[in-house]
């Protein structure tokens, strides 16, 4: 018996547009629509780039996620999908067609086209098109939304480990527990960009599972405490986009569950509050958390600070059990920190040493926040900050430099000194630095030299065209206003304003020299550093 046209999609199934299969979205509607024959479909586009909320003339007929991400579309426009063998087929036995045919060629010197075959590429196919060889596979937006017939599955792909399945209309968890069941061999599972429903109880155990993505599925934490029964080898978790605020389920972890989780990727979602991290400080094979763009602003160690409800929810005084004890990588770029406080206290991660504070505020001379040496020389333990690696000859230079710009400014009191820069004492003992303070000469010509510093001046300003540096030996209380009208009669430049940053080791970006009333030894300028002059536009 034919399907009538009202029952080809149901509520809540996954499509793509018919000839687009990135153009995905959620069906909300079928049925006619007033002022318009026939049937037609209401669908949620996931990019939202729809016409209208769900609602057109004053009628409504399902809510869109925002004003402008729904719109109807006839049923022909639309395509349920396709099965996973399907896609495996378009994706390696298909013919070529004939755009790609085109594009393989290059000009000739007399502007005829040349087509290229590529050396193996015969080889390299024929090896893909083998399936009971194949070890990975990529099937990224094909439109794939069921599995097909498991036996036939397990005959085809026998041997397959990775598996990425991104942008693809699978929604339901059950396709992915019979998925891994019916394929032994898998160990890696990417599910990005497919909206996936609640998780129903009675997951099977993935025993062989190491990592799972799923990135922009929608997935909660809720949802993620109850994957963690079916997860008993997971090793990899990547949970970006997903808008995460809480970790509800933290006792959760103290039962044994994620025990050989090594790396969460929980970037790009809404957590503000850092007791929802230390919900996973229990997690004892956990070595990287990565945090980018999230919204946090402040963060501590357990046991080190002021918040009594943290520490008694978790045994952290334990003999046994160090909070975060194997963490090595803490990306915490793009959120909103800003008080020295949490910066020192990464130096209680026993073992943390790859440290990402690009785009905050603490990291951010120019909102007030301190430049890379002083990074450095904060944080002892530090190998790679911010993706860069911290050089034993970087650290020395960071940590004596720091150790002078703290004297210049606090060595009237040391209380104040020791409150603010816990590790000053430390360091300026261990680099043998005396007790002076180089920015202040008060016992004649002779003590005047010690306050000087010597800075290499490099001009890359365009319109000056190539200039050979210039090296100037400066009092320390030289400000930046003043550096710059020097800048102007050394390098002639009688028509433009100078704009200086401070060129640092290990610093992927110089830094902008911005405030007029800083001193250089207030911004830890020393005689190994390179001032960069451009123009201002």
């Amino acid at each position: 018996m034919a399907e009538s046209p009202s029952e080809a999609f149901k509520l809540d199934q996954r499509v793509h547009s018919a000839g687009d299969s990135r153009r995905v979205g959620t069906v909300k509607y079928v049925g006619p629509v007033e002022g318009h024959g026939g049937i037609w479909v209401g669908v949620d586009w996931d990019n939202g780039e729809g016409k209208h909320d769900g609602s057109i003339n004053g009628v409504r007929y399902f809510r869109a996620k925002t004003e402008r991400s729904g719109s109807f579309v006839r049923i022909q426009s639309l395509s349920g999908g396709i099965s996973l063998l399907e896609g495996l087929y378009v994706r390696y036995r298909g013919e070529s067609t004939k755009e790609e045919e085109d594009d393989m060629y290059v000009l000739s010197t007399s502007n005829k086209r040349v087509f290229v075959e590529l050396v193996g590429m015969d080889k390299i196919q024929d090896k893909l098109s083998r399936f009971e060889e194949l070890k990975a596979a990529s099937l990224p937006y094909l439109g794939i939304s069921s599995l097909g017939e498991p036996c036939k599955i397990s005959a085809t792909i026998p041997n397959l480990k990775e598996l990425d399945l991104t942008g693809n209309l699978l929604s339901d968890w059950k396709d992915v527990g019979m998925l891994c069941e019916t394929l032994p061999t898998l160990t890696v599972l990417n599910l990005s960009n497919n909206l996936m429903r609640k998780i129903a109880t009675g997951m099977p155990k993935l025993y062989h599972l190491r990592v799972l993505v799923l990135n922009n599925t929608g997935i909660s934490w809720e949802q993620v405490d109850m994957l963690k029964e079916s997860l008993p080898s997971i090793e990899e978790l990547h949970l970006m986009g997903n808008n995460i605020s809480t970790i509800e389920s933290g006792s959760s972890f103290v039962d044994g569950g994620f025990n050989s989780l090594r790396l969460l990727n929980l970037e790009d979602n809404s957590i503000a509050d850092w007791e929802e991290i230390v919900k996973l400080s229990q997690l004892r094979s956990l070595e990287q958390i990565h945090l980018n763009k999230n919204k946090l602003k402040q963060i501590f160690y357990p046991g080190n600070d002021s918040i009594s409800r943290t520490q008694n929810e978790y045994d952290i005084h334990s003999e046994s059990f160090k909070p975060f004890q194997n963490l090595r990588c803490l990306l915490l770029g793009g959120n909103c920190i800003e008080d020295l406080e949490s910066l020192d206290s990464l130096n209680y991660f026993p073992k943390l040493v790859d440290i990402r504070l690009s785009e905050n505020p603490v990291a951010d001379p120019a909102k007030g926040g301190v430049p890379r040496f002083a990074l450095v020389a904060r944080l002892a333990r530090v190998e790679v900050l911010n993706g860069s690696e911290v050089s034993t000859r970087e650290r020395k230079e960071s940590e004596i430099r720091y150790v002078r710009l703290v004297m210049s400014r606090h060595s009237d009191n040391p209380e104040e000194m020791k409150r603010l820069h816990p590790r000053f004492m430390e360091l300026k003992d261990f680099h043998g630095i005396e007790g002076e303070r180089p920015s202040i000469a008060s016992a004649g010509p002779k003590k005047m030299s010690s306050g000087l510093i010597s800075i290499t001046l490099k001009c890359i300003a365009a319109s000056m065209g190539e200039k050979p540096l210039q090296t100037k030996k400066l009092p320390a209380t030289t400000t930046v206003g003043k550096l710059k009208l020097l800048c102007e009669s050394i390098f002639n430049m009688k028509s433009t304003r100078p704009k200086l940053y401070l060129q640092e080791e290990g610093s992927p970006l110089p830094m902008l020299l911005d405030d007029d009333m800083s001193s250089l030894v207030d911004l830890g300028i020393d005689s190994s550093s390179i001032i960069l002059i451009d123009e201002e536009s």
